[in-house]
């Protein structure tokens, strides 16, 4: 591990990525988990009038 550069946080560049490949897939996710429930919230009872 010492001919691997490390950053400022610690990861080297390929820990970094997969990291970031994590964290990508985990916030997607949650944006469709979010989705499809205020789909639902909106299909038991519109909000705003419309």
């Amino acid at each position: 591990m010492s001919d691997e550069n490390v950053g400022m946080s610690g990861l080297t560049a390929s820990e970094a990525s997969e990291f970031m490949r994590s964290y990508e897939k985990g916030m997607w996710t949650f944006v469709f988990i979010a989705s499809v429930a205020h789909w639902a919230v909106w299909e038991w009872q519109p909000w705003f009038g419309m």
